[in-house]
């Protein structure tokens, strides 16, 4: 979720100061949540600064190279398998479980989609069944 605005802060932070309204109050009246409005106070009172933290450190991705190798040699191998297949399979090679959603995330690091096609020959089957 990205992080608001500084003006959006900047109002927020104002109308306290200002008005003799509450924390409540202040977190109704501008339609957010009374811990954002602690924190921000928090982080004013502490470092005298209302502006969103930076974000120094990223969370390192599940899988390294090697591992991203495999996972993209298991859907070049069977480029129909669905994504809890494939997560199955590379835990088998990898020994490493991740979630069905980070096994679509690193897909869609090394710009493969999953999207199935739609079969058309299957409607031709069901018409050859009804008499």
């Amino acid at each position: 979720m990205k992080a608001y605005s500084l003006d959006f802060r900047q109002k927020i932070f104002d109308t306290y100061k200002t008005g003799g309204i509450s924390q409540r109050q202040l977190a109704n009246k501008f339609c957010v949540s009374l811990g954002f409005i602690e924190k921000l106070l928090k982080q004013y009172r502490e470092t005298a600064s209302i502006a969103p933290k930076v974000r120094t450190k990223q969370t390192p991705p599940k899988l390294n190279e090697e591992q991203m190798k495999i996972l993209e040699e298991i859907v070049e191998a069977k480029n129909d398998l669905t994504l809890s297949e494939i997560r199955f399979i590379l835990k088998e090679k990898t020994g490493i479980t991740i979630g069905i959603s980070t096994v679509d995330r690193m897909l869609q690091r090394i710009e493969i989609s999953l999207k199935k096609k739609h079969c058309t020959p299957q409607k031709k089957r069901l018409k050859e069944f009804n008499y």
